[in-house]
């Protein structure tokens, strides 16, 4: 900007510089050139920093793009490879180890002629005996399709109570040595408020059709009749445990005394026991055994609006149910 305010030469004066004083105004016109000038420097600032805003935007949005259309689907393959599918977590309708994205995915593993062998990877404490159930009749279901694609399953930390119902159907079983194994049992869980209701003076009224409507209400005492008829249900499902552990593996099975009583065993116990085969994990047996080292995972993957989604589902369809009653909740965990 200095430039702008060099002296002039006066053609008068012999052509001597004449200083910007001589000059009438000069010092309105000095003040216009700093201050168009100082305009032109915040403009080219603005346009900057709005160049650089939309680029931020640009960049999020594709992000949020690529997140929100995420579809889980696997990536098209060319040549023989290993199949793997997670079970990882509870296993419920309003979790990713849901019965139906599990067989969703096992269902595609199979599906695909350069499968040489698929692995359901478990990590699981358990969870619903009717999603785990699902999930075993739909893995014998598929080796019996799929004769000459074996199914094992490969353990992480835990593959308990429900996670081993849904894997007992496998071919093998591979364990970590200090995997937690077992726990092959039933639960039914809730609590009980009517000693503190009586301290607080709290009346509880329920009014039901049907006489056995307000079993198991969390606010009522419990009663023989509860009892019993809960216990028969719990041995009942209790017997389907073991009848599909039992027909998984067979005489491979060593069975104790305490085999079926809910107790867990560590990965190498396991194995010893006939509930595991041996130690390896999923490269191991992708390598080694089914000669395929090249892992595929098939598992599916929720975008995160279906994740919005069915958290929002299952919290407006039992959140309120839940918060009010507090009612049973059957587990295999």
């Amino acid at each position: 900007m200095s430039d702008n305010l060099t002296p002039e030469k006066d053609p008068s004066s012999g052509g001597r510089s004449r200083a910007p004083a001589d000059e009438p105004g000069w010092e309105r016109a000095a003040l216009e050139r700093i201050a168009l000038a100082a305009i032109s420097e915040q403009r080219a600032a603005r346009r900057w920093r709005i160049f650089f805003r939309f680029v931020f935007l640009a960049v999020l949005a594709l992000a949020v793009w690529g997140v929100l259309n995420f579809s889980g689907e696997r990536v098209a393959t060319t040549g023989r490879h290993t199949a793997m599918v997670s079970l990882n977590g509870e296993i419920a309708t309003d979790t990713s180890a849901n019965a139906e994205d599990i067989n969703t995915a096992l269902d595609s593993a199979f599906e695909d002629s350069d499968t040489a062998g698929v692995i359901l990877y478990c990590n699981s404490p358990g969870g619903s005996p009717v999603q785990a159930g699902i999930i075993n009749s739909e893995i014998r279901r598929l080796r019996g399709k799929y004769p000459s694609i074996p199914l094992y399953v490969v353990v992480g930390d835990m593959c308990a109570s429900g996670g081993y119902y849904a894997a007992a159907a496998a071919e093998k079983i591979y364990v970590d040595k200090a995997s937690i194994v077992g726990s092959i049992g039933v639960l039914m869980d809730s609590f009980g408020f009517t000693g503190l209701m009586d301290k607080l003076g709290i009346q509880r009224r329920l009014h039901t059709a049907g006489e056995n409507k307000g079993f198991f209400d969390p606010f009522s005492p419990e009663t023989p009749k509860m009892d019993t008829i809960a216990q028969d249900m719990l041995d009942q499902i209790h017997a389907q445990f073991i009848d599909a552990v039992r027909q998984g593996r067979g005489k491979r099975l060593h069975e104790t005394p305490d085999m079926f009583s809910g107790l867990f065993w560590t990965g190498q116990k396991s194995v010893e026991l006939g509930l595991a085969d041996g130690l390896g994990d999923a490269d191991y047996v992708a390598r080694e055994i089914f000669k395929a080292p090249d892992i595929v995972d098939y598992t599916v993957k929720e975008s995160i609006t279906d994740r919005v989604a069915r958290k929002f589902g299952a919290a407006v369809g039992a959140g309120a149910v839940r918060a009010m009653a507090l009612g049973e909740k059957l587990n295999l965990r």
